[in-house]
């Protein structure tokens, strides 16, 4: 059987994820037994799936576990995520999620005796719109006066990217792509408004504590005495704290609440509510002919033929989009409608690299994503024209991702190019409906195409020629 330990999960002593055979397994080691033994005998593992915090698992039996080895305690498998993502790629209302499941789930366990081990927002992961944690193996029972061990974390990985964006309207994602450890507080305190800085929360969580990391620095000695100083947090104060982080982070919002470009673009695109509806009508024939299970929306807006795809067939859908408010939208729909849709940022022309250790720990975007199906619609003239990548490039960047799919072209007539080119020299003279089918019948068989607008925007949908 082939196994390989998951690249990011080599930092916990307490155990490390496998995948094998498409299967996903937890070695829980000796250290980590005692800890294990006394949250699941309590039954506290099976309430906190039950009430949809922790992602459920199954403890194996030795004659079934995946590798030959006595070493762990215990291994556990655990049910796949659809689609791993990263806080890099998450919206700012995905990122205050997570941080209201995270609080949310210390808080019910606090009042069991058990605290979470770290606060990396790496332990969480969506399923639809549906944040889950994943970290079996944070959970330990809780030390009588002990300090909030998480904090700090929490704050450069939830708390400081929200705060970039309610004070400042800059998005938290190529900073905390570029860094991966999130946003320190000592470089957020440089950023807070006058304003905001005398504010209790703001005081006591940023300005305060980057005053204090600074002179940590100078003075290590000091962090000794502070660590012993905060052994002596009472459990009502401890469950006080995360309560009031909890009250503040439900109340922050972006700054930027402005209109943006492809914010209302389903609302004011220059196609008719007509072509529209022969753009949905196409990917629901497409979805039912293919019987396409997962489905990748590049340039997914608000989600219209994502939901139009579901309708359709497809069970799960991960959409990808450049603008965050859209992105906001799009995740507002799928949580009111409880949708097995994942809408995360993506800026195509610089998707999300292998990084962290070694160029492994955070696998980027084109290692994880993979689907049955690929809808490209108004997309691809945006990395042709607007970025200067070569057609060819474009086409088999898309059709590598899903052997079935429908990619639209956007020919020069269409008002959307025109503005494009408008204040620039057309330096695109392969950028024509026939080099574009010439490109795409080089990886794949045409099934069909349709134009579906008066300025010729045409849709094709390909079956890609095996792997590539």
């Amino acid at each position: 059987m082939i196994h390989n330990q998951e690249a990011g999960s080599f930092r916990d002593p307490a155990g490390n994820v496998i995948i094998s055979n498409n299967r996903v397994f937890r070695t829980i080691n000796e250290i980590a037994r005692v800890d294990y033994e006394t949250i699941r005998n309590k039954g506290i593992l099976s309430k906190a799936i039950q009430q949809g915090y922790l992602i459920s698992f199954e403890e194996l039996d030795k004659s079934d576990w995946p590798i030959d080895t006595t070493d762990p305690a215990y291994i556990v498998e655990h049910p796949r995520i659809p689609y791993i993502s990263y806080p890099y790629e998450w919206s700012f209302s995905q990122l205050k999620a997570a941080a209201l499941h995270h609080l949310d789930f210390q808080l019910a366990l606090l009042e069991d005796d058990v605290v979470l081990s770290d606060a990396t927002a790496y332990n969480i992961q969506f399923i639809g719109s549906k944040p889950i944690f994943i970290d079996l193996l944070s959970l330990r029972p809780y030390r009588e006066g002990e300090f909030w061990a998480g904090h700090r974390q929490f704050c450069e990985q939830f708390l400081n990217p929200l705060l970039l964006r309610t004070f400042n309207g800059i998005c938290h994602n190529a900073w905390f792509r570029g860094t991966l450890e999130g946003i320190s507080t000592t470089d957020l305190a440089r950023l807070v408004p006058p304003s905001k800085k005398f504010s209790w929360n703001v005081l006591s969580h940023v300005i305060l504590q980057a005053k204090l990391e600074r002179g940590v620095v100078n003075n290590p000695d000091k962090l000794i005495k502070i660590a012993k100083s905060r052994s002596q947090l009472s459990k009502t104060a401890y469950y006080g704290l995360l309560s009031q982080m909890r009250k503040w982070i439900s109340k922050l919002t972006p700054v930027d609440k402005g209109k943006t470009v492809w914010r209302d673009y389903a609302k004011t695109h220059t196609y008719t509510s007509k072509e529209a509806a022969l753009k949905r009508e196409f990917v629901k024939q497409f979805i039912v002919a293919t019987k396409s299970k997962t489905l990748v929306d590049m340039g997914c807006n608000t989600g219209d033929y994502s939901v139009a795809a579901l309708e359709s067939g497809a069970e799960y859908v991960i959409g990808f989009d450049f603008d965050q408010q859209t992105i906001d939208l799009a995740f507002s729909r799928a949580v009111d409608q409880k949708l097995p849709f994942l809408p995360l940022f993506l800026d195509a022309a610089n998707p999300s690299p292998n990084q962290g250790w070694r160029q492994a720990e955070r696998e980027g975007f084109s290692g994880r994503t993979r689907a049955d199906a690929l809808v490209a619609l108004a997309f691809e003239h945006h990395l042709a024209l607007a970025k200067n990548i070569p057609i060819q490039q474009v086409i088999q960047w898309l059709v590598n991702i899903a052997p079935h799919g429908i990619i639209e072209f956007v020919p020069k007539s269409d008002s959307t190019v025109q503005k494009m080119l408008s204040l620039r020299e057309d330096i695109f003279r392969d950028y024509n409906p026939e080099t574009f089918e010439l490109h795409l019948k080089a990886l794949s068989k045409i099934v069909k195409k349709q134009i579906v607008s008066e300025s010729g925007r045409c849709l094709f949908w390909y079956e890609r020629h095996g792997a590539l």
